[in-house]
């Protein structure tokens, strides 16, 4: 495995592999690498022929400079899970080298057909533009054939189909599939999360409220209506000392808007476990 930090050494191997009519496999990280991570960079390396990873703290995406300076960072110890899985590549480059001056300041711009102004998106303002940025860069750089996402950032996930397939640079990133990913958890329920490793061994405890109330909300929504499941959640949630809900929003699953009935609906979920911030999800079924 070679850990790669320069744009140009990346282009270099995937010109090289492309020579060889190899498929490249992409999973894009922020690092601090947890078991949801191996699920999907294990996934990449039995279906493609070479498989890169990137570990980047994209900074565009972040609108709260404190979140991003506590992200985990945890190069070598990434490196080394990655390198037990077989990966080919990992590409762990400064921001510097990602991005000039100018693009480190300014906004990518960017048509999300709206699905950027719920949720995270209301949320965190731009958030989604860094991620765009930093997603489009990265498909350009490696070329892949197939890129692995979690369902766990749910949002995001509909946004980079959306920039893949219903986008301009449809034109660029027509042969590549995104290929979806179900959330990681826990034995106890919890969804697994770079961001627990900031949380203490009480506060795992107490988030596990988050995914035991959502997989309760399965059962609510056979009886009760969706703006009403939506009400239980949050005061269940926050009943428990230690969380507080952001939002909490049934959507449809493909164009996130607010849901009306639970068909083809999902439960998007942000939650603040003391000064952490956690995102969990679920589907319905009725």
């Amino acid at each position: 495995m070679q850990i790669i930090t320069q744009k140009q050494e990346l282009l270099r191997h995937v010109e090289a592999c492309k020579k060889k009519n190899l498929t490249i496999g992409l999973v894009p990280t922020m690092g601090a690498l947890h078991e949801g991570h191996a699920s999907l960079v294990k996934r990449c390396v039995s279906e493609n022929q070479v498989t890169v990873v990137s570990v980047f703290v994209n900074p565009t995406q972040f609108n709260n400079q404190q979140d991003l300076i506590k992200y985990p960072r945890t190069l070598e110890r990434d490196a080394d899970l990655l390198s037990h899985i077989g990966v080919d590549y990992v590409f762990a480059p400064s921001p510097e080298e990602m991005y000039t001056a100018q693009e480190m300041t300014q906004p990518f711009a960017f048509d999300f057909a709206g699905l950027d102004q719920v949720m995270e998106g209301k949320m965190r303002p731009g958030h989604f533009n860094g991620v765009v940025q930093v997603v489009s860069r990265l498909f350009y750089l490696v070329q892949p054939d197939r890129a692995y996402f979690g369902e766990k950032d749910f949002q995001q996930l509909c946004i980079i189909h959306h920039m893949v397939e219903r986008s301009p640079l449809k034109t660029t990133f027509g042969s590549l599939k995104i290929v979806d990913c179900p959330i990681v958890r826990e034995k106890s329920g919890l969804a697994l999360s770079s961001r627990n490793e900031r949380l203490s061994e009480e506060q795992k405890k107490i988030a596990l409220g988050i995914s035991q109330t959502l997989f309760a909300s399965q059962e609510w929504a056979k009886t009760m209506d969706v703006k009403a499941v939506e009400k239980k959640v949050v005061d269940t949630i926050n009943a428990i000392p230690g969380l507080e809900v952001e939002y909490f929003q049934i959507v449809d699953q493909t164009s996130l808007q607010p849901a009306t009935s639970f068909h083809h609906a999902i439960g998007c979920v942000t939650v603040y476990c003391g000064e952490v911030r956690l995102i969990d999800n679920m589907k319905y079924s009725v």
